[in-house]
């Protein structure tokens, strides 16, 4: 269950106020990753006690969407391709935001996002998509969205993949491309995108 499903209403005056949770919740995240997010943590920077915080959300959970949703709102490049009409540029600025916050691609595989700014992504995604002419534009935009998340997942990996040997015995062809390219992860996706977008 998300925190959009079950958010707690406000019984306190000086509740912690849920968009400094989410703030806080991004800044550990980028600082530290999925291990850097605990109550205790997020309680610690805002300075109040750990059962404080559970006026507002129910486990860490709440923590690791309301930091999904916030990051990607707050991405300037993200909110810019939003208010476009291409798709192209939106899922390059999706991409990118993903690269930036690494964790938010093991988020997303650990819990489907639902937040209000995800929504808007995904209704634009779907939109642009029927608009084009797509037959099944949500089967198309996961399509999208799972090429899109997976190139971020990889893009740190993919600058060690050239150094990494390959046997020539096993995969001599693969081998003989491999020693001949340097992998640019953005460059991979763009022509992913283009693939699958221009088709």
């Amino acid at each position: 269950m998300s925190y959009w499903e079950h958010r707690k209403p406000v019984r306190r005056a000086r509740a912690v106020d849920v968009r400094d949770l989410a703030r806080v919740a991004v800044d550990l995240l980028d600082e530290g990753g999925l291990r850097a997010l605990t109550v205790r943590a997020v309680a610690l920077r805002l300075d109040v006690a750990p059962a404080s915080l559970y006026s507002r959300i129910a486990s860490v959970d709440d923590l690791y969407d309301l930091a999904l949703d916030d990051a990607l709102g707050q991405d300037s490049e993200v909110r810019r391709a939003l208010l476009g009409a291409e798709l192209h540029p939106l899922m390059l600025a999706h991409y990118r935001h993903l690269v930036r916050h690494p964790w938010a691609c093991q988020v997303i595989a650990m819990r489907p996002p639902r937040g209000p700014n995800y929504l808007r992504l995904s209704e634009k995604l779907c939109a642009l998509l029927a608009r084009r002419g797509s037959a099944d534009p949500l089967g198309d935009a996961y399509a999208v969205s799972n090429f899109v998340i997976g190139s971020a997942t990889t893009a740190p990996a993919a600058r060690h993949e050239p150094d990494a040997p390959v046997d020539e015995q096993v995969a001599p062809f693969y081998a003989s491309l491999h020693s001949a390219r340097r992998v640019d992860p953005e460059a991979v996706l763009d022509a992913g995108l283009h693939a699958l977008l221009h088709r």
